[in-house]
């Protein structure tokens, strides 16, 4: 075999490969859109599945409260301890606080509450469905004449809609408490001017933000989990690859969704005229 039919196998091969890849993208892309419609009608179709919704609230929110803290406080403590050692090179150790508060309640706040949430209740999600389905407990009830979207996706979406932005305010709040701390007890910073500081840069828009960009990520994380269990193959194998599939697709991209989220909202600042 010559060099160039080497090289024509090699690119066909590279090329084939591309294009199966590229194929089960759309298919996988298509496959989830009608899975979210279906779903997200389904939330306003009878009978009412309040209750369920309540009892995945708590699961989501209630019980994320603590993890949630934890991780919140300590970033607020690193976050301020990096920022007020380099600040303080150049004799700017008051901006600690605003910069502090606009990172967090802009971006570490979403994201980070996000990336917990999804890998902790996202998984379970996706391996409670797919034991379901593995164990026939889905066709089961499908024999009985229930909707298994309406009673198994619908009320998980609506339960993360509603419980993401309500953590991603439970973060940022205790971020803050982390930094306050670490500011003005540790370091001894001007307890007024830490917060003067903070309430002259930030505005109500900026914690919106956050909020907006959890109730985003609440519905990602939820469809993409709930969708990988939902469709789930092949016994206790196939289980584990599916919630592992879910965690990962919702966090990678949840931190691709909060990139673009950010270019949109500066976009719709920049046409009303909002600096």
């Amino acid at each position: 075999m010559t060099l160039s039919q080497k090289l024509y196998k090699l690119i066909a091969g590279v090329g084939r490969y591309f294009m199966g890849t590229l194929s089960e993208v759309v298919s996988s892309t298509g496959k989830i859109i009608l899975f979210f419609n279906e779903s997200v009608r389904l939330i306003f179709a009878k009978p009412s599945r309040f209750a369920e919704i309540i009892r995945h609230m708590e699961f989501i929110g209630n019980q994320s409260i603590g993890i949630i803290c934890l991780t919140g406080g300590f970033t607020g403590l690193a976050l301020s301890l990096q920022l007020y050692l380099g600040f303080k090179l150049f004799n700017a150790v008051n901006m600690v606080g605003p910069t502090v508060a606009l990172g967090i309640t802009r971006e570490l706040g979403p994201v980070l509450t996000g990336l917990i949430v999804a890998a902790r209740a996202g998984g379970a999600m996706a391996a409670r469905l797919g034991t379901m389905r593995v164990n026939e407990q889905i066709d089961a009830l499908d024999v009985m004449g229930v909707n298994t979207k309406q009673y198994l996706v619908s009320p998980r979406l609506v339960a993360a809609f509603i419980c993401m932005p309500l953590l991603v305010a439970v973060f940022d709040f205790v971020a803050m408490l982390g930094s306050w701390f670490l500011c003005v007890k540790m370091v001894g910073l001007d307890e007024a001017v830490f917060w003067q500081k903070i309430a002259d840069f930030i505005e109500i828009r900026h914690i919106n933000e956050g909020l907006l960009k959890g109730m985003v990520f609440g519905i990602y994380f939820a469809l993409m989990c709930t969708y990988r269990g939902f469709n789930t193959t092949g016994g206790a194998k196939g289980v584990g690859e599916a919630t592992n599939q879910g965690v990962v697709q919702s966090m990678v991209g949840i931190i691709i969704l909060d990139y673009f989220a950010t270019n949109m909202i500066r976009l719709f600042y920049s046409l009303v005229g909002i600096t």
